[in-house]
């Protein structure tokens, strides 16, 4: 039914429709009914007039056959009842045939109220699908609906009342994180100056020289770990300065970054870059494509690959990041896009990260008003895609 006409959906406005055509073409089947009624009774109630012959006059039939005044009246009153029932069959028609008529023309009347009462709805329910579709970011939009102040209004203002607490709490939170990140940067960077100052001294002892590695270390996770809520509190603000940005190229450089570390871990990498242009923010596409690609490589196994391809297909612009690896349960797929949350076995390993990659993914992505899978192989490993439609799709 999803693919039927709109007209042809079981919705709301048909159900109406329904509604109003039905409670008409009741009312006229019992106005029917009872006119049918009415003039029959009172057709029955009639008698034919008493005609008093006299002795001398013959009556005679169509057959010329001489009949007597009883047969007379007798075949006055049958000619009355085939009148009547002829009366009676002929309005039963033209009555039936001016209901189906009418019927007609209230279903389409009620199609066409119908349609007017709800148009609000269809007004919310749009404003719904915007702050959906931006995943958040359009909590900013408002319906306004004016007219009478019905229960529909009423709808309208509540809905624009919850986004406006959501807007509020939402800003609320990125301006939090953003904040309590920026407060803990300085402290950060002044302890790894100290650090590493420290560790420059030649007098060093070895205990804590290692002492010192390991809180740079430790440091510098936090580090990662501050720079990803900044770019996430970031990333989950709608764009409002769109440029258009070539992806292929974009990916391109990111596997030619990682080329390094890939070959530390024993990791080959493949491109196919085909034409795919964004309109978007250039720096907040880098860090998907190489959030995507180190996840890719980090989360892989000896000799295994990591392949990166762009294409544009009926006007959406795609990203797709395919990789080797462990198996992956299909249930844990969506839980590797939450915050803070790795494959299990890796939340002590620093070297991986801090678990913030692919939230970073998915929030860029929302905001640029695109879409983003992933599925695991029955192999091991991993593929995602991204895509970018309508105005984020630059021609």
């Amino acid at each position: 039914m999803s693919y039927a006409p709109d007209w042809l959906r079981p919705s709301i406005r048909m159900r109406l429709t329904a509604l109003y055509g039905g409670m008409f073409l009741i009312a006229g089947v019992l106005l029917l009914g009872s006119v049918y009624l009415l003039v029959g009774r009172q057709l029955a109630d009639q008698q034919p007039p008493r005609i008093e012959f006299k002795s001398d006059v013959v009556i005679r039939n169509a057959a010329g056959d001489q009949i007597s005044p009883d047969a007379f009246q007798q075949m006055l009153q049958q000619q009355q009842v085939s009148n009547r029932d002829l009366v009676l069959h002929s309005l039963l028609q033209q009555s039936l045939l001016a209901l189906m008529l009418l019927s007609v023309i209230a279903f389409g009347f009620g199609y066409l109220m119908a349609g007017r009462v709800l148009s609000p709805l269809g007004r919310i329910t749009a404003a719904a699908r915007a702050v959906a579709g931006t995943g958040g970011s359009g909590l900013h939009r408002r319906i306004d609906l004016d007219g009478p102040d019905d229960e529909l209004k009423e709808l309208a203002d509540t809905f624009d009342e919850m986004l406006e607490r959501l807007d509020r709490a939402f800003d609320s939170q990125r301006k939090f994180v953003a904040n309590a990140s920026h407060e803990l940067r300085t402290p950060l960077a002044i302890n790894r100056t100290l650090l590493e100052v420290a560790l420059g001294d030649p007098q060093v002892s070895p205990d804590l020289r290692e002492l010192g590695d390991k809180l740079l270390a430790t440091n510098e996770r936090s580090e990662r770990l501050i720079e990803g809520l900044l770019l996430l509190a970031r990333s989950e603000n709608e764009l409002t300065d769109r440029k258009p940005v070539d992806l292929a190229e974009v990916a391109g450089r990111t596997m030619e970054q990682l080329t390094g570390e890939a070959g530390e871990r024993g990791v080959q990498l493949r491109g196919d870059f085909g034409d795919a242009t964004v309109s978007g923010n250039l720096v907040l596409l880098e860090r998907v494509t190489l959030n995507l690609a180190q996840n890719a490589v980090r989360y892989n196994v000896p000799d295994g690959w990591v392949e990166m391809s762009t294409s544009t297909v009926d006007g959406t612009a795609l990203l797709t990041v395919a990789n080797s690896g462990p198996v992956i349960p299909p249930d844990n797929v969506e839980a590797l896009f939450e915050p803070f949350r790795r494959m299990r076995g890796d939340r002590t390993e620093s070297d991986k990260g801090v678990g913030l990659g692919l939230s970073i993914v998915r929030s860029v992505v929302r905001a640029h008003g695109g879409w983003i899978e992933a599925e695991p192989r029955p192999e091991g490993g991993l593929i995602v895609r991204i895509g970018f439609t309508g105005e984020t799709a630059a021609a």
